[in-house]
């Protein structure tokens, strides 16, 4: 009987080890609209006002989308995930029905004045707008129609791998781009610590860049990161001594 227990408490816990769970939730549906941009390669997608660079190197691939204003909160949505589905019943001539889409926010849609909201200033505020990475948006509308309404989520984002830490800079000024972050997938706030000094508040520059204006050269670096719903790790020693500016590290530890 003993034996049994055992056997049944060691599946119990490897069966509670495999389970992969996300402490965001998804939000509820909101109205929106949807164009598309960057070619059929989404080759014009590229870099983008989050700072990802290379979409297909840094793994977003094609399933991307610049928020408008009221969307973008100046960069602090960036890395945040949204399932789209575009509105059938408001307009069954350009949506295909039934489908959705799941990107996530690498770039800002800015506002064009010189348009009214209903035509062509889709990114005005305070239009809620995706101008989604076109094999995306062809994902849920067609391609003919140009401009969709569309119902979306936030969702949870489920990436492959661990988050990202690109330091870049010069002496006494780290500028630490922080990609491939799951969960909530947009950052609250983010520590730095090097290997002889505590833990320091980094500010955001813009996007998904994150700075610090210690001198740290020549020391192991570690970060603490929380992400927008409160979820925190310590990604210790990620950045060995030998460091230079310029260079990409992959963690293994995810939200």
């Amino acid at each position: 009987m003993g034996k049994i227990m055992l056997v049944l408490g060691s599946l119990i816990g490897l069966c509670c080890f495999t389970i992969t769970t996300y402490a965001f939730s998804p939000s509820g549906w909101t109205n929106a609209h949807a164009t598309f941009y960057g070619g059929s390669d989404a080759s014009g997608t590229m870099g983008g006002a989050c700072g990802y660079g290379n979409l297909y190197a840094t793994g977003y691939g094609t399933r991307t989308a610049a928020l408008s204003t009221a969307l973008f909160n100046d960069g602090a949505s960036c890395g945040q995930c949204y399932k789209i589905i575009c509105d059938y019943k408001s307009d069954s001539r350009w949506c295909i029905k039934g489908r959705s889409v799941t990107v996530t926010a690498t770039n800002f849609c800015p506002p064009n004045f010189a348009l009214p909201n209903n035509n062509g200033g889709w990114c005005n505020p305070p239009l809620k707008h995706f101008d989604m990475a076109q094999p995306a948006w062809e994902k849920i509308g067609i391609y003919r129609g140009g401009i969709v309404p569309v119902l979306f989520q936030r969702v949870p984002c489920k990436k492959h791998g661990g988050v990202r830490f690109s330091v870049n800079g010069r002496d006494y000024f780290e500028l630490v781009l922080i990609s491939n972050v799951g969960g909530a997938g947009s950052i609250q706030s983010v520590f730095i610590k090097g290997s002889k000094t505590g833990w320091m508040a980094m500010s955001r520059n813009w996007g998904s860049n994150w700075q610090s204006n210690a001198y740290l050269n020549g020391q192991s670096l570690s970060f603490r990161v929380t992400t927008t719903d409160g979820e925190t790790r310590v990604f210790q020693d990620i950045v060995p001594a030998s460091w230079t500016f310029g260079q990409t590290f992959s963690s293994p530890v995810q939200f």
